[in-house]
């Protein structure tokens, strides 16, 4: 038999198994309350203006263009809508600056093509979200920790690139409701950010899949808005912004966005082309016909939802997490981020936790690049009830409390 181990590229080595991946299996098990799965829920999806959308579409003259190849850059009607979002968000684009993928995972993968090669550094925050460490993984680079909290020089990450045989390439951040923490950058940050980049005359990859879940709270500009008005027009900026309907609209349809300068949209093209040619034309009609019907009434529902089940997260987990257990408190996205006590290892309780209190969540070192983190984990309010909220919590509370109370 063929040696396959033997022949792989040096890249298949940091190919890894995702652990939410793993997780989301444990959805089928009707005994588990899970609050692993990073996933919107299904009940608020708008199934019936996706039903008329396609049928509408196959119904039409437009039947044949749906089912038929169709242009790299993506759906025209489609493009020009997000062409106006980006322009209401201060944003200069136009159809030219915009580049659809098959979800903003597609876009994360290639852009690590783009921009990575073996041994660059990417720099990303600790802990950052796992879909883009297994999509830049794949092209063999560096990590350094991105802190805006610290005041690390723009040089700093220069020398530590350059005494590693690499130089710095792109910060990837989420600006708006980060997964895994829920957390935000700060109008200081987002300007540190951008300074830190010109220093250093690198891209930024801003990752915005969660930025239409906000729940309360001030709406911060885009990380891109701000480049564009600092640098004048958005053919001069270094950000490339990702956007998603995913966590809005669907996620089984695999639409997303990049918005961008041309000279990057253009290499975008030519790395689809070589990969999928283009992204399902009759999803993307369909996206945007449900967009353009009612894009903002599907956001108010959804964040009205979002916000009662986050609310109950955070009033559950202040009611049963014993002294010594901390967590963010997001002004939106998906998630919380507990912090527990240093001599807890998330993983490991993962597994107890799964047997003895049927509670699922995500251990925090996989969202690091170092693989550190171990006494964080990461909580989804998304999909479940108030009432399996505040069950879960209380199961999980009794749990870690059990853990402290045998080291004590």
């Amino acid at each position: 038999m063929l040696d396959w181990e033997a022949i792989y590229a040096t890249r298949a080595k940091r190919m890894g198994a995702s652990e939410i991946r793993e997780l989301l299996k444990l959805l089928d098990q009707p005994d588990i309350i899970s609050f692993a799965g990073g996933i919107p829920d299904p009940a608020l999806f708008p199934a019936a203006a996706f039903q008329k959308a396609y049928s509408d579409i196959l119904g039409s003259s437009e039947a044949g263009q749906a089912l038929q190849y169709s242009v790299s850059e993506g759906y025209g009607r489609l493009r020009e809508w997000i062409v106006q979002r980006m322009n209401a968000r201060g944003i200069d684009a136009d159809i030219g600056n915009i580049f659809i993928t098959s979800g903003s995972q597609q876009a994360l993968d290639y852009l690590g093509k783009l921009l990575l090669s073996p041994g660059d550094t990417a720099l990303v925050q600790w802990p950052t979200y796992l879909g883009a460490l297994q999509a830049f993984n794949a092209y063999e680079p560096r990590y350094d920790r991105l802190d805006l909290s610290r005041n690390a020089a723009p040089q700093d990450y220069a020398t530590a690139a350059k005494d590693a045989g690499s130089r710095v390439k792109f910060a990837y951040l989420s600006a708006d409701f980060s997964n895994p923490t829920g957390e935000c950058l700060t109008p200081m940050e987002r300007e540190k950010l951008l300074d830190m980049a010109d220093a250093l005359d690198i891209a930024v990859i801003e990752d915005a899949a969660y930025r239409a879940l906000r729940y309360e709270g001030e709406r911060q500009q885009t990380l891109l808005a701000i480049d564009c008005a600092r640098s004048g027009g958005i053919e001069k900026t270094r950000t490339l912004y990702c956007g998603s309907f995913s966590k809005t609209l669907s996620p089984g349809l695999r639409v997303g966005w990049v918005c961008a300068a041309t000279p990057v949209i253009r290499r975008l093209v030519l790395a689809k082309q070589a990969a999928d040619l283009h992204s399902p034309t009759i999803n993307q009609m369909a996206i945007a016909r449900v967009a353009e019907a009612g894009f903002d009434a599907q956001a108010e529902k959804i964040t009205a939802v979002y916000r009662e089940r986050r609310d109950a997260m955070l009033n559950a987990l202040s009611a049963h997490m014993p002294q010594g257990v901390s967590w963010t408190k997001p002004e939106g996205g998906m998630f919380v981020w507990l912090t527990l006590p240093e001599h807890i290892d998330s993983a490991a309780l993962l597994k107890e936790s799964l047997k003895e209190a049927k509670v699922a969540f995500v251990p925090g070192n996989a969202f690091y690049a170092d693989g550190s983190g171990k006494n964080h984990l990461r909580l989804s309010f998304s999909c479940s009830t108030p009432g399996a909220i505040e069950e879960g919590m209380r199961r999980l509370g009794a749990l870690i409390g059990s853990e402290l109370a045998a080291a004590a």
